[in-house]
């Protein structure tokens, strides 16, 4: 008796609580999420190796502001030698308009076997939402911006000079969602100066697997149409990582 006396006393003091959080309560979207991935890198050239990579991706974003910080980072050996290490820093800070956006970025690369060790831009402009639906988006950025690139030594230079330029920066960003739980994103940056100019084609095919996780397929192509001698004009690194997303 004592037993059913209490089953019934919980059951009534449980009452309150199914009031006050419905059993479909979901919790209010969050203004951050975080993307944290690794995986395999496939390298060609000026670096031809295989190894791993990671990524890591912070977004906050509210109603009148939206700041993105993305770092990377590549790393390649083979046998006791290290072949590849290189490390990418992308900060974005936008403050939106009534149309459009206001932003400010920096891109930073440090790059111990690429053509150059060192990649400094800094950039700042105008962008805007051209298209932007449930399954397709597409943002246009355009603006001045300085690049400062230091050489890598070599035999002929062994203390080269850096390479400091004035440029115009113009990217899309493109994101077309494919089907419930996969997508592809594709991110154009032009950058154009008066002694160097660069482009950059990011491409990523995103597949959920389960919840938060998600496998991925990325590609990533630069090409400078100024480089020091006996470097490639074009870097190209394919990674293949599981990808997991904090909301």
């Amino acid at each position: 008796m004592l037993k059913v006396i209490i089953l019934i006393s919980l059951f009534f003091l449980s009452l309150p609580a199914l009031a006050l959080v419905p059993p479909d309560y979901q919790e209010p979207p969050s203004d951050f999420t975080a993307e944290i991935e690794a995986g395999l890198q496939l390298n060609t050239g000026n670096n031809e190796s295989s190894s791993f990579n990671g990524r890591t991706q912070l977004i906050y974003d509210t109603e009148r502001t939206k700041q993105e910080a993305i770092l990377k980072a590549y790393f390649a050996s083979e046998k006791t030698q290290t072949t590849s290490e290189k490390y990418e820093l992308q900060l974005q800070s936008n403050y939106k308009l009534t149309k459009g956006y206001i932003f400010g970025r920096g891109d930073f690369t440090w790059d111990q076997f690429g053509s150059y060790t060192q990649i400094s831009t800094l950039s700042s402009g105008y962008g805007f939402n051209a298209i932007s639906s449930y399954k397709t988006k597409l943002s246009l950025e355009v603006g001045p911006g300085y690049r400062y690139n230091m050489p890598a030594e070599s035999i002929d230079v062994p203390d080269p000079d850096a390479e400091k330029d004035v440029i115009l920066r113009t990217a899309a960003k493109f994101s077309q969602k494919l089907q419930e739980y996969s997508s592809l994103n594709a991110d154009l940056t032009a950058e154009v100066g008066e002694n160097n100019n660069t482009l950059t084609l990011d491409m990523s095919y995103k597949n959920l697997v389960f919840q938060d996780w998600a496998f991925k397929i990325g590609m990533n192509i630069k090409y400078t149409e100024i480089v020091p001698d006996g470097s490639q004009q074009t870097d190209t690194i394919t990674t293949f990582n599981l990808l997991y997303t904090f909301r």
